[in-house]
């Protein structure tokens, strides 16, 4: 389960890719589209929020616009059918 980190209260657009960037601030993309060569989006700052982020964690932004994280998923074995 996620848990809430930072409230920053984004408010998303269609379009657009939110992520955090290197700093912990919260940045968007455009999204890649036919035709559009991969990998020139510029990214914007849209809230600068300064996370620090642990190791073992992935940090997204949640529909509400609030900085999450979650526990990632390692090391588990597949299932035998």
């Amino acid at each position: 389960m996620a848990e809430v980190v930072n409230k920053a209260g984004v408010k998303k657009q269609a379009g657009f890719l939110y992520f955090l960037d290197k700093s912990g601030n919260v940045c968007r993309a455009a999204m890649s589209r036919a035709g559009r060569t991969k990998g020139k989006a510029k990214k914007e700052l849209v809230a600068k929020v300064g996370v620090k982020k642990e190791k073992g964690y992935l940090y997204f932004i949640d529909g509400k616009g609030n900085v999450c994280r979650a526990k990632m998923a390692r090391g588990r074995k597949a299932k035998k059918k």
